[in-house]
């Protein structure tokens, strides 16, 4: 593992060493099975300790109510913008959307082809620098649900304190901070979140949810599109992603090892500390985001307020470097550093160091 580079991609995103170093070994002959986790039934009794330990690990380190169902789908995270208001929306109760980024965004564009979709508040017109206040969050009583996306990987912005929802379920895409800090689950009525940054190998979804929210489900639904479906075979109706809920449980031995939620909420806060301190620093480096509102996962990057040929160049010297996936996305440019759970502080460090000498010879 000495030649492994430090990345900084958010996402797929960097897995632990120690996660990839038994995969590594486990890979041809699974604890003495004879055949990999690839190779196994989903249906054994190999891979049913299997899904088991990865559940049992979401919901130790993530404090999961025991009547909350835990379910490991594919599709990917954005499948969840469709299958969530299929599976949720009351006819005539619009879903409320808390509008902070291109992934609400995405999520309302497929909301709407469902249901009727109501912005319940948006910062789009600051161009999503900051997340709504609560005075500025104008929920409907009779809504279906709130959607948020508690971080926002591309805006690099995030949820401190979530919205007071009442009695009406609040969903959260937590796909790039999801185990990075403690929540407390019972406030939510529907967790979704795609593995591929602090959970695990892309390939995965997990949900989170209160199972009687699968009972508004029209029964001529789809049987596939169906949560309650996924429920009741403990996510086997089909096969699910076997390696990736694998992975998932050699992560949550990990996160274990490593002291809990409490512990990775400590060190993201650290990690995001040193690089929002290079850049408060100078007037070279600027973060276009409120300082209240930064997100500890993504850190958005922007020099001498959006020169794009010196934002080139840093990208490129620094993948030269070994600093690698550093460029911001597409739609917003810039660069953004994605510092998830299992970034350590050696890469961190690289990057500030970086980040000094770079301005040094071209501030």
């Amino acid at each position: 593992m000495s030649e492994r580079i430090f990345n900084f991609s958010a996402g797929p995103a960097v897995l632990p060493e120690p996660v990839l170093e038994q995969a590594r070994d486990e890979l041809v002959n699974y604890q003495g099975s004879g055949m990999s986790v690839m190779e196994m039934s989903h249906r054994s009794k190999e891979f049913t300790a299997i899904i088991e330990k990865a559940e049992a690990g979401l919901r130790k380190h993530m404090g999961i109510p025991a009547e909350y169902a835990v379910l490991f789908l594919q599709g990917g995270a954005s499948f969840q913008f469709s299958m969530i208001p299929m599976n949720l929306y009351f006819q005539g109760n619009p879903v409320d959307v808390i509008n902070t980024g291109e992934w609400t965004k995405k999520a309302m564009a497929e909301i709407d082809k469902v249901a009727a979709c109501r912005i319940a508040a948006s910062t789009e017109h600051e161009n999503f620098c900051r997340i709504p206040t609560p005075d500025e969050i104008h929920l409907g009583e009779n809504a279906s649900y709130v959607h948020i996306c508690s971080n926002n990987t591309i805006h690099g912005s995030q949820w401190r304190d979530f919205p007071n929802t009442g009695e009406i379920p609040l969903v959260a895409d937590m796909s790039s901070d999801i185990l990075s800090r403690e929540i407390d689950v019972s406030r939510f009525g529907l967790i979704f979140a795609g593995a591929q940054k602090n959970i695990g190998p892309s390939g995965v979804t997990i949900v989170i949810m209160q199972p009687e929210l699968a009972e508004r489900t029209p029964k001529t639904l789809p049987t596939m599109l169906q949560y309650r479906t996924h429920i009741k075979t403990k996510s086997r109706y089909n096969t699910p992603p076997t390696f990736g809920v694998y992975m998932i449980g050699l992560v949550m031995d990990w996160l274990e090892a490593e002291g809990g939620v409490s512990a990775m909420e400590q060190r993201n806060e650290a990690q995001a500390k040193i690089l929002y301190d290079v850049i408060d620093g100078t007037d070279f480096y600027t973060c276009p985001v409120a300082e209240k509102d930064r997100s500890r996962m993504n850190v958005v990057i922007r020099i001498q307020n959006g020169d794009e040929s010196l934002e080139q160049t840093f990208v490129q010297e620094a993948t030269a470097a070994g600093l690698s996936s550093l460029k911001g996305h597409r739609s917003t440019g810039g660069i953004r550093a994605s510092i998830y759970n299992a970034q350590t502080f050696e890469a961190v460090n690289a990057l500030a160091d970086f980040m000094k000498d770079f301005e040094a010879k071209n501030g």
